[in-house]
């Protein structure tokens, strides 16, 4: 039985009550925070740092989800196991040698995990699927929320779903960009079992009611 898993991304949040904001969602039934880390650099975005995410660390027991849109992330990784990250992500294009930046985010007591852009080819896994603890397919080019599912991304899913079935290890498969209740079911079947939704969620009043909608579409995978 899959255990499937719903991540509000706070960038859709309203940065002017983050605390609240990440306490009502969890209480709303979310399973992880998403944290969207842009530098306007890699992506055409400036977002926020490792002080927001000390800031609401103790708003919340659920794990957070660093995604790191930065280039380069070695420098950054630390300060954002300090400031309570669970798991931190990375895109490959990002890093000069990945194995060694999948290994610094362990290193420092955090999950690590590969982020794949639309175009970007899934070969960077090959040899270092035993460093990886979550796979992160993006469904949009990262830098803005708000934008249209990716088809295609359904066909990237299913090669990494093929990909952790045949390494034997248990790695998170988490699919971002665009994700709503009318589209979760398609992306869970093709191998997805974690689901970044930013406003989705926090762009609707009932925050539990998307959610919920969310799970009883997973309930009939």
């Amino acid at each position: 039985m899959t255990t499937y898993r719903i991540a509000p991304s706070i960038l859709s949040a309203d940065f002017a009550r983050l605390g609240e904001e990440v306490r009502n969602v969890v209480a709303a039934g979310a399973d992880i925070i998403h944290f969207d880390v842009m530098d306007n650099h890699y992506v055409p975005n400036l977002t926020i740092g490792p002080l927001v995410c000390q800031a609401i660390r103790p708003h919340v027991d659920v794990p957070i989800d660093v995604h790191l849109m930065v280039k380069p992330v070695d420098r950054i990784i630390p300060d954002f196991a300090k400031a309570g990250a669970n798991i931190i992500t990375f895109h490959p294009e990002a890093s000069e040698h990945i194995d060694r930046t999948l290994q610094l985010i362990r290193d420092h007591g955090c999950k690590a995990g590969l982020v794949f852009n639309p175009a970007t080819p899934m070969h960077y896994l090959e040899h270092v699927m035993d460093k990886i603890d979550m796979i992160l397919i993006m469904s949009v080019n990262p830098g803005f929320g708000g934008q249209s599912f990716i088809p295609e991304a359904l066909k990237k899913i299913a090669i990494a779903r093929r990909m952790i079935d045949e390494s034997g290890r248990d790695i998170m498969l988490e699919v971002d960009g665009g994700i709503k209740a009318d589209n979760i079911a398609a992306a869970a079947a093709a191998g997805a079992d974690t689901f970044v939704a930013g406003s989705a969620i926090f762009g609707k009043p009932d925050y539990k009611a998307v959610i919920d909608a969310m799970r009883s579409e997973l309930a009939k995978i």
